[in-house]
């Protein structure tokens, strides 16, 4: 049996294969991490400019219900009320038909006080 590896040739080969499975695994833990670290600072990013969008909406919305109270505010026989609440199931993806939504609402109130004619104003 001279053709067989001995036991120290064969631990050595074990601690060879071992070595470079930790050195393979430290190289893709590293890999790993930078492009989980990537992903979090893409995903920040989103957020940053989600949030921003957000409000920009919100001030837009609010500058349609300021305009809506100024309409009705015309009309001596209405009140326009408290602003409406934010609505917190609104979808982000929806984002543009929410927009158009107040906008063609507010199209709509516009016209309809447009249309009251003098007699139905102070």
């Amino acid at each position: 049996m001279p053709d067989e590896p001995t036991a120290a040739v064969r631990y050595k080969e074990i601690m060879g294969r071992a070595r470079r499975s930790a050195d393979e695994l430290r190289e893709w833990e590293r890999r790993r991490i930078d492009e989980l670290e990537s992903q979090i600072a893409e995903a920040a990013l989103r957020v940053e400019r989600l949030a921003e969008q957000e409000v920009a909406v919100q001030e837009r919305a609010h500058r349609w219900w300021r305009m809506a109270q100024d309409n009705v505010e015309r009309l001596s026989w209405i009140e326009p009320g408290e602003p409406p609440p934010p609505i917190t199931s609104a979808r982000g993806e929806h984002l543009d038909q929410h927009v158009e939504e107040i906008r063609t609402a507010y199209r709509e109130l516009t016209k309809a006080v447009e249309a009251l004619g003098w007699r139905a104003r102070r």
